[in-house]
């Protein structure tokens, strides 16, 4: 009774908008003393967590995010993306597509994509002809395709927790991301062909291209630095971290000046490190919990449960695409993977799943369930960048969210896709 009371306390304290991160320390710290284990237990784990180098690449990421978030970069990746594929029958909806997917990657928060790339492209969508419905479907399902692909914050924190080869999850997503980004691209030139839809398709002749990657010609060199160091042999993923937040801050604040040392850098470096400090915050938090479940055999406990009533590894996946959607519907990424990954890696590894495609299934589960209605974080972001109704936003999505539903199943049952560039 006494658990009862406390668990409907503690829910009516998070529907009135008590932190996440207060809820899941006092529902820990509480498991903790009913069980009579010292609550020091927690310190020392976060201890541990906290000396591992590969923490170090988290802010170091995020800062960079944020530079190229605050810069002109939005502006200079859509005029490059628009001189490569604005010319074709639909090509303003693939140009949103790839930009969204590549500032989604750098700054790791598809909220911020939205806000920034979305608010770019949404007029520039609908003075090109583009259906109003069509455009804010659009946006507002990209908004999460980057998540996939390096250098992705949730692919860092989701290697942190499970113990898992960062990368290798950065080479995992390549091909999945690119599936996503693929289909929906295929899609968007359908529909506007399948409608007899007159847009603009603007020609782009070779000066403009010329122009375009000149102006973008810092930035386009950052995945091949990223990438081709990382598997090139010349430096970690943690000093690929250190690498790309200097690059970024020289060429945002020397050469292309967008960023001042006086004026922005200080609010840049103030805004990135509050997100920082809510992603430990959080991680502190959900350590104790996911702490507590493990002590307390709860992962034994769902396997058990599971194999009663689950007896396939199809079938197994099946529910916990299920699972991962409603999540992803329910709790912001960083907060997912700190509190159920701990839960799901030993149940995944009794049924033959690979960690790694495991890693790549679970961060597009949760990319997917933002858009997701009807409480996806994405749907509400939108909401307001756009000024539309919620109702709207649902309605818009369903197309885009069936594509990447699609998407998912192809991920999901086919790891080769996932594993075929770490083998």
């Amino acid at each position: 009774m006494t658990m009862l009371i406390i668990g409907l306390l503690l829910l009516i304290l998070a529907l009135f908008g008590a932190p996440l991160f207060v809820i899941i320390s006092a529902v820990a710290l509480l498991a903790f003393h009913l069980a009579e284990i010292a609550s020091s237990a927690v310190i020392i784990e976060l201890y541990r967590l906290a000396s591992q180098p590969v923490l170090i690449a988290i802010p170091l990421f995020t800062f960079a995010g944020y530079m190229l978030a605050e810069s002109n970069t939005p502006k200079r990746l859509v005029n490059l993306s628009r001189a490569l594929f604005g010319w074709m029958p639909g090509g303003l909806a693939i140009v949103a597509l790839v930009s969204c997917a590549i500032f989604t990657a750098f700054t790791g928060a598809s909220g911020v994509t939205i806000i920034a790339l979305g608010g770019l492209l949404y007029p520039v969508l609908l003075e090109d002809r583009y259906p109003e419905k069509f455009s804010l479907g659009l946006l507002t399902a990209s908004g999460n395709l980057g998540l996939l692909f390096p250098p992705s914050l949730p692919i860092i924190l989701y290697g942190l927790i499970a113990q898992t080869s960062i990368d290798q999850l950065f080479l995992a997503g390549i091909l999945p991301g690119t599936l996503m980004v693929v289909l929906l691209s295929i899609y968007a030139v359908f529909y506007i062909r399948s409608k007899k839809i007159t847009v603009f398709a603007k020609k782009t002749d070779s000066k403009q291209l010329w122009k375009a990657v000149k102006e973008a010609g810092w930035e386009i060199p950052l995945p091949v630095i990223i990438l081709g160091g990382i598997y090139g042999g010349f430096f970690t993923a943690i000093e690929a971290a250190a690498v790309t937040a200097f690059y970024v801050f020289v060429i945002e604040v020397f050469i292309y000046k967008d960023i001042s040392l006086k004026k922005d850098f200080s609010n840049v470096v103030r805004q990135s490190m509050v997100l920082v400090g809510g992603i430990l915050v959080i991680l502190a938090a959900a350590m104790g919990l996911a702490n507590y479940m493990i002590d307390a055999d709860v992962p034994s406990d769902i396997l058990v449960f599971m194999q009663k009533f689950v007896s396939s590894k199809v079938g197994f996946l099946i529910i916990l695409n299920i699972f991962l959607l409603i999540v992803g519907c329910l709790m912001d990424i960083f907060s997912a993977i700190m509190v159920v990954v701990p839960i799901i890696i030993p149940i995944a590894e009794s049924f033959g799943i690979h960690p790694v495609h495991l890693g790549i299934i679970f961060l597009a589960n949760l990319g997917i369930g933002y858009s997701t209605p009807p409480v996806g974080m994405n749907l509400f972001i939108a909401s307001f960048r756009f000024e539309k109704p919620i109702l709207k936003l649902y309605a818009a999505t369903i197309p885009f969210l069936i594509i990447l539903l699609l998407s998912l199943i192809i991920i999901t049952y086919i790891p080769d896709l996932s594993l075929v560039l770490i083998e």
